[in-house]
């Protein structure tokens, strides 16, 4: 599974209140054991992260993938990502 927590914003607490999140952090939480290589093919992807760095990442779950993305490509990132089993 994965989740787009939302990220701290920089404006006053109440300013912050006021306004819909803008930003989002993407965790992986969880993923399907048979779609695990497909799972760390789309974190590289993702991230940038060679093999090694992405199957570490992948198999230490829960972790943070990206941190402040807009939220609609937060949401199409966690749409992927559950599409393939995570």
């Amino acid at each position: 599974q994965v989740a787009a927590a939302a990220a701290p914003a920089a404006a006053a607490p109440a300013e912050a209140a006021a306004e819909e999140k803008e930003f989002f952090d993407i965790k992986l939480t969880s993923f399907d054991a048979k779609a695990k290589i497909k799972v760390i093919k789309e974190v590289r992807a993702l991230t940038g992260l060679g093999l090694k760095e992405a199957k570490e990442v992948v198999e230490g779950a829960p972790s943070v993938l990206k941190k402040e993305v807009k939220k609609d490509e937060a949401e199409e990132i966690v749409k992927k990502l559950v599409e393939l089993g995570a």
